[in-house]
C-alpha cells in the first residue's frame, strides 16, 4: 500500500522528529516508550510512504542496533562500570575527600566541585553522576540545595562535548562519516570562549556581585585557560578520547597551584563569617589516593599507547577488528570495530585492573558489571532505539528531506541555526550522543547543500547540544532530586534558561567569525 499522495514528503520525513518532541518534552513520557513508538512510525513512513523495501528497512535497524551496542554502549556500560566500582571500594571518598579539603572558601569550592569535579565524572562516567555527585558535595560543605543545583547545572555545559572518553564527538563522525579529529578540533574552537566564561559565571552564581569575584579572578581565569588549552592540545595530539579527563584534572590542578602562589587576601563566605576548614572524610595518604584514581591513569596509558603516537603497538593492536556489513542497501557501509582499541575496551581493562589494585575481589567485579549492565537496561534499549530510527530516517532519504526544507528555510544564516538544532535535540534527549544522533547527519547534509564545511556544521550540533543540557527537562530533574527541591524544575529553568540562551548567541557568532578556517571533510 502506497500513502505518499496522503503524507507529504517534508510531514513524513518530519513527524518521527515531532513525535520524539512532543512525547519528551511536552507530554513527558517515559523516553524509552517515545523512542520505540519513534522507531515504528520511522519504519512506518519509510516503507509506505518513502517507498523503502521492507527487508532493508529491516537491515537499517539492525545495523543501528549492533552500533549502538558495540561502540556507544560499550564505553557507556566500561565507564559507569568504573563509576561503580570506585564506590564498592571506596575510592569515589579518597577523590571527594582531596578535592573538597582544598579550600573552605565557597568560591573556590564551587570551581574544584562543580567544574573540576564534575567535568571529570561527565568525561569518564556521565549518566548524570556529573550533576549528582557534585550536587551532593556542595550541599555537605553548607551550599543552598538551589545554588549547589545551579553550579553543577551550570558546569555540566561545556565538558559534556568530549564526555564519556569521547562519545558524543565520537558518534558525530560515525553517523556523519567526518573526520573525528577534525569534528573534536572544530569543537573546542566552538567551545572555546564559553570554556573560559563558565567558571566565572559559576562564581558569580555563588557571589551574587562582582565584587565577590574580584577576589578570586586569577584562579578562576586558570580554571576556565587551564581547560580549554588542555583539551586542545589533547585534542591535536591524540583526539577526543581524553580531550575532557584532561581538562578536568589541569584545570583542578592549576587552580591549586594558584592558590599556593597567589593566596586569597580575604576570604569570603555566605554569612560573611571566615570559613570554617573543610572536613575530610579520609586521610589524604598518598598511595590512597593513587589506588583511586588508578583506572583513569591506566586508561590514560591505554589510550597513549593504544594511539597513533605509538604506531607499532597501534598497528598489532588495530589488526583485531571485524567488519561487518548489515546493510545492503544504497549509502550502506561496513561497520569497522577495533576490538581491543576501542575505548570501550580500554575503559573496562582499567577499571579491572584498577579495582584490583584497590582490593576488589574479581567475584565482586563481576557482580558489579552485572548490576551495571542490568541498570543501562533502560537506557540501552532507549539508544538503541533512538540510533535504530536515526539510520532508517536517513537510509529512507527522510533525513536529507529535512535537510533541503531547513537548508531552503535558513539559507545564508544556517551557520546561527545549526548550534540551536543542536540544543534542541539536547533538550529532546538530555543527552550530547542522542543530539548528534538525531541530528549530526541532517547537519552534514544541510552543510553539503549549501556548500559550507560539513565539518563545522556538525561541529556546531554537538556545541550547541552542551548547552541544551541546561534546558533539558531531564538534566533538571536530576539537579533538583539530588539537592532536595523534586518538583521546583521551574524555577531552576528559568535561570538556567538565562545563561543558556546567551550561551547559544555566543557559539552563533563565532559560527560565522571562524567559519572561514578550514578544518577539513569527510573521512
Amino acid at each position: 500500500m502506497d500513502l505518499s499522495p496522503f503524507f507529504p514528503a517534508s510531514l513524513a520525513a518530519a513527524l518521527p522528529l515531532a513525535w520524539l518532541f512532543l512525547g519528551l518534552a511536552v507530554l513527558r513520557l517515559k523516553a524509552l516508550a517515545v523512542c520505540v513508538l519513534g522507531l515504528f512510525l520511522s519504519l512506518f513512513l519509510a516503507c509506505l510512504v518513502w517507498g523503502l523495501d521492507l527487508r532493508l528497512a529491516l537491515e537499517a535497524v539492525l545495523d543501528g542496533t549492533v552500533f549502538a551496542l558495540i561502540p556507544i554502549l560499550w564505553i557507556i556500560a566500561a565507564a559507569f562500570f568504573s563509576y561503580n566500582l570506585s564506590q564498592h571500594t571506596g575510592a569515589a571518598l579518597q577523590i571527594k575527600a582531596l578535592l573538597g579539603g582544598i579550600s573552605p572558601d565557597p568560591r573556590i569550592q564551587a570551581l574544584v566541585i562543580a567544574w573540576g569535579l564534575g567535568s571529570f565524572m561527565e568525561a569518564v562516567a556521565g549518566f548524570g553522576t556529573a550533576v549528582i555527585i557534585p550536587t551532593a558535595l556542595l550541599l555537605s560543605l553548607g551550599f543552598s540545595p538551589f545554588l549547589a543545583a545551579l553550579v553543577s547545572l551550570l558546569a555540566n555545559t561545556v565538558p559534556v562535548a568530549f564526555g564519556v572518553v569521547g562519545i558524543p564527538v565520537q558518534t558525530l563522525a560515525w553517523i556523519t562519516d567526518l573526520d573525528v579529529s577534525a569534528l573534536a578540533l572544530a569543537v573546542t574552537l566552538q567551545l572555546g570562549l564559553l570554556t573560559l566564561a563558565v567558571p566565572f559565571c559559576i562564581v558569580l552564581c555563588v557571589t551574587r556581585s562582582l565584587s565577590g569575584l574580584k577576589a578570586i579572578w586569577l584562579p578562576t581565569l586558570a580554571a576556565g585557560l587551564s581547560f580549554a588549552l588542555a583539551q586542545f592540545l589533547v585534542v591535536l595530539a591524540m583526539g577526543p578520547e581524553l580531550a575532557a579527563v584532561a581538562g578536568s584534572l589541569c584545570s583542578t590542578l592549576c587552580v591549586v597551584l594558584t592558590l599556593r602562589l597567589f593566596p586569597i587576601k580575604t576570604s569570603w563566605s555566605f554569612d560573611g563569617r571566615p570559613p570554617s576548614p573543610a572536613d575530610s572524610e579520609s586521610p589524604l595518604l598518598l598511595r590512597a589516593q593513587l589506588q583511586a584514581w588508578s583506572p583513569y591513569i591506566l586508561l590514560f596509558l591505554l589510550v597513549l599507547l593504544s594511539s597513533k603516537l605509538v604506531p607499532p603497538v597501534h598497528l598489532f593492536l588495530g589488526q583485531f577488528s571485524s567488519s561487518l556489513a548489515l546493510y545492503s542497501g544504497p549509502g550502506g557501509k561496513p561497520l569497522i570495530i577495533p576490538w581491543l582499541t576501542t575505548p570501550g575496551t580500554l575503559a573496562l581493562t582499567g577499571a579491572l585492573l584498577g579495582g584490583l589494585w584497590q582490593g576488589a575481589r574479581p567475584f565482586a567485579m563481576v557482580r558489579i558489571y552485572g548490576t551495571t549492565l542490568r541498570r543501562l537496561a533502560v537506557p540501552g534499549m532507549t539508544i538503541i532505539s533512538l540510533v535504530s530510527m536515526a539510520k532508517v530516517l536517513s537510509y529512507s532519504g527522510m533525513m536529507q528531506q529535512l535537510a533541503g526544507d531547513l537548508a531552503l528555510l535558513a539559507g545564508s544564516a544556517y551557520p546561527a541555526l545549526a548550534p540551536f538544532l543542536g540544543a534542541l535535540g539536547s533538550f529532546i534527549t538530555g543527552s550530547d550522543t542522542s543530539a548528534n544522533i538525531l541530528f549530526g547527519a541532517l547537519q552534514k547534509q544541510a552543510a553539503l547543500l549549501l556548500r559550507l564545511d560539513p565539518v563545522w556544521i556538525a561541529a556546531a550540533n554537538a556545541s550547541g547540544a552542551c548547552i541544551g543540557k541546561l534546558l533539558s527537562p531531564q538534566n533538571l530533574a536530576l539537579a533538583t532530586v539530588a539537592a532536595g527541591l523534586a518538583g521546583q524544575e521551574g524555577g531552576l529553568l528559568r535561570v538556567s534558561a538565562a545563561f543558556a540562551f546567551p550561551f547559544l548567541c555566543i557559539i552563533a557568532v563565532l559560527m560565522f567569525l571562524l567559519q572561514p578556517f578550514p578544518l577539513g571533510g569527510a573521512a
